[in-house]
C-alpha cells in the first residue's frame, strides 16, 4: 500500500452514508495531543520570562544564559518539517509518543541541571524531540475529523498556538516567585504524562508505511538541518553580535545561503524527499504560509516587546509583567468561539483581512507609548492585537490546510508550523535590531537638542547636584542620573518605533490575504468552479 493511500485514511463511506466515528475516542486522543502541543509551545515563553533567575541559579554569564533559549529553538526547527515524513513512516501515534516521552524526560534533566553547559545540552535535545508534538496536531485536525468539524478543531488549535506564548510570561513569573525557576521545567511532567497516556490509549488515528524507509534522503535531511539550524542561529544571535560584523554570523549566513537552495533543488529532484515542497504549487497554501509567517512575527514579536518594555522601562517584576500580559490571552480566549462561527459564514479572506487590520490598529496605538504606560494603557492595545491575531490565525489555518490533498496534509502541516516559527524568529531579530539602532539614534537626537536649545539644563544639573550632595561625587552622580533619564526616554521612543513596525507589517499582510482564492465558508473547500 502506498503512503498516499495510508495518509488518506480508511475508505470513504458509501454516498449518502454518514461515516461512523467514535467521538469519545477521537476527542480524548485529540485532547491528549493538544495538551502536548500546548506544553511544547509554552516551554519557550515560560522560560523567557525568568532567564535572570535561571542565570543567578546556575551561575551563568549573560551571554551563556541566552543559549538556554537558542539551544531549544535551533534543533526544534529541524524536527518540525521532519515530523511529517516520520508520521507517514511510523504513524502519528508512535511519533507523538516518542516526542512526548522524550520531552518529559528532558524537562526533568533540564530542571535538575546544575551547570549551564549541562542545561544547554539537555535543552537542545528537549527542543528536538518536542518539536514533533506541534505539527502532528494540525495534521490530525484535518485528517481525523470530518470536514464539518474541522473548523472547531482549528479553533482549539488556534487557542493553543496563540495562548501558550501569551500566558507564558504570566505563568513563568508567578511560578518562579512562588516556587523556583526549576519548576518552569518540572511543570511539564504531570501534563506530559497525561498527554502521553491519552495519546497511547486513544490516538491510534493512522498507520505508518515502512516502505518509505527505502531510499531515505539522507543528503536532503543533512542539507535541511544545516540550512535551518544556520538560519535560526543567525536570526537568534545576529542582533546580539552586530550581525555580519561577527565572523561566525557571517559564516553561518553564507552556509544558509548555500544550503537553502541546495535543499530545495534536492527536494524537488529526489523521488522520496524528506519534505515535499510541491505543496507550494497550491496557491492558497502559498498565500497561507505567508500569512502564517506574519502571524508568527506579530504573535511572538508582540509577546517579546511588551514584557521587555515593562521590565526595562517600568522596572516591573516577572509577576507584574505576567499580570499585565494576561489581557492579550483573555482577548484571544474570548475571540476563539466567535472566530469559529465567523469562519462558517464569512469569506475567509475577509476574516484574515479584518484580523490583521485589528492587530495593526492595536500595534499602531502602541507607537505613542510613554514612560508612564502600564496595565491600563496597554489593555486596549493587547485586546485589539489578541483578537485580531486569533481571527487571522484561524482563518489562515482553513485557507492553508483545507485545500490540500489528504496525502499531503502531514507534510504541509510541518511546513506551516515551520513558517510560523521562522516568522517569529525573523520578527524578533528585526525588532531587536530596531530597538538597538533606534535607541542610539533617539539618544543622539535628545542630547543634541539639549546642547543646542535647552536653557534649563544648567538649572536641572544644579538641582540634581544639590540632591546628590551626600555622595562622593555629587556632580558626577547628577550627570549619571540625567543620562539615565535620557536613556530611558530614548528607549521608550525606540519601543514606539518597534510597535509601529509591527503595525505596518500586519497592515501589509492584510492586503496580501486578498490574493488567496475564495473558499466556501464553513467547509474549507474551494468553490466548484475554482480550479486547483
Amino acid at each position: 500500500m502506498t503512503a498516499a493511500a495510508l495518509d488518506a485514511g480508511p475508505p470513504a463511506a458509501p454516498v449518502g452514508a454518514e461515516p461512523r466515528i467514535n467521538w469519545t475516542i477521537l476527542i480524548l486522543g485529540f485532547a491528549g495531543m493538544v495538551i502536548g502541543q500546548f506544553m511544547a509551545i509554552l516551554d519557550i515563553q515560560i522560560v523567557a520570562a525568568s532567564l535572570p533567575q535561571i542565570q543567578s541559579g546556575i551561575g551563568a554569564s549573560a551571554d551563556e544564559i541566552s543559549w538556554i533559549q537558542t539551544a531549544y529553538l535551533i534543533p526544534e526547527v529541524v524536527m518540525i518539517p521532519l515530523s511529517g515524513y516520520l508520521s507517514r513512516l511510523w504513524g502519528t501515534q508512535r511519533v507523538f509518543l516518542i516526542s512526548c516521552g522524550g520531552f518529559v524526560i528532558m524537562s526533568i534533566a533540564v530542571g535538575l541541571s546544575s551547570s549551564v553547559e549541562v542545561m544547554i545540552f539537555f535543552r537542545a535535545i528537549q527542543g528536538f524531540v518536542g518539536g514533533a508534538m506541534i505539527p502532528t496536531v494540525f495534521a490530525v485536525a484535518f485528517t481525523a475529523f470530518p470536514p464539518a468539524k474541522r473548523v472547531t478543531a482549528s479553533v482549539f488549535i488556534g487557542l493553543i498556538v496563540t495562548l501558550a506564548p501569551t500566558i507564558g510570561p504570566t505563568l513563568g513569573g508567578h511560578l518562579t516567585e512562588a516556587l523556583s525557576w526549576r519548576w518552569l521545567f518540572f511543570i511539564n511532567v504531570p501534563f506530559g504524562l497525561l498527554s502521553f497516556f491519552l495519546v497511547w490509549r486513544y490516538a491510534n488515528f493512522d498507520k505508518g508505511d515502512a516502505s518509505l524507509s527505502k531510499g531515505f534522503d539522507w543528503l536532503g535531511l543533512g542539507l535541511m538541518a544545516v540550512f535551518l539550524m544556520s538560519l535560526q542561529f543567525v536570526l537568534e544571535e545576529g542582533s546580539k553580535n552586530d550581525w555580519f560584523a561577527d565572523d561566525t554570523i557571517l559564516l553561518l549566513a553564507v552556509v544558509a545561503a548555500l544550503c537553502g537552495p541546495a535543499f530545495v533543488w534536492r527536494s524537488l529532484r529526489y523521488w522520496n524527499p524528506v519534505v515535499e515542497l510541491r505543496a507550494f504549487n497550491n496557491r492558497n497554501f502559498l498565500v497561507g504560509t505567508f500569512m502564517t509567517f506574519t502571524v508568527g512575527a506579530a504573535l511572538f514579536g508582540g509577546t517579546f516587546l511588551l514584557p521587555l518594555f515593562l521590565a526595562r522601562v517600568r522596572d516591573y517584576s516577572p509577576a507584574e509583567v505576567g499580570t499585565t500580559m494576561v489581557v492579550s490571552g483573555l482577548a484571544m480566549f474570548a475571540t476563539g468561539p466567535f472566530a469559529g462561527r465567523l469562519v462558517r459564514v464569512l469569506d475567509l479572506r475577509i476574516l484574515m483581512f479584518g484580523g490583521f487590520m485589528m492587530a495593526a490598529w492595536g500595534m499602531w496605538d502602541a507607537h505613542a507609548v510613554t514612560t508612564e504606560w502600564g496595565f491600563w494603557q496597554f489593555a486596549g492595545v493587547q485586546a485589539l492585537r489578541g483578537s485580531g491575531i486569533m481571527l487571522a490565525m484561524i482563518a489562515a489555518q482553513q485557507v492553508t490546510m483545507s485545500t490540500m490533498p489528504p496525502h499531503m496534509v502531514k507534510n504541509a502541516s510541518g511546513l506551516v508550523n515551520l513558517f510560523r516559527n521562522v516568522g517569529g524568529a525573523f520578527g524578533l531579530a528585526y525588532l531587536n535590531t530596531s530597538l538597538t539602532t533606534n535607541t542610539a539614534i533617539h539618544m543622539g537626537e535628545l542630547t543634541s537638542r539639549i546642547s543646542v536649545t535647552s536653557t534649563g539644563m544648567p538649572d536641572m544639573l544644579a538641582g540634581m547636584t544639590a540632591r546628590m550632595a551626600g555622595s562622593i561625587d555629587p556632580e558626577g552622580a547628577a550627570m549619571k542620573a540625567i543620562s539615565g533619564m535620557l536613556q530611558r526616554e530614548a528607549t521608550t521612543l525606540a519601543f514606539g518605533d518597534a510597535f509601529a513596525l509591527l503595525a505596518i507589517g500586519c497592515a501589509v499582510a492584510a492586503f496580501v490575504t486578498l490574493l488567496s482564492r475564495p473558499v466556501k465558508p464553513g467547509t474549507g473547500t474551494p468553490p466548484p468552479a475554482d480550479a486547483h
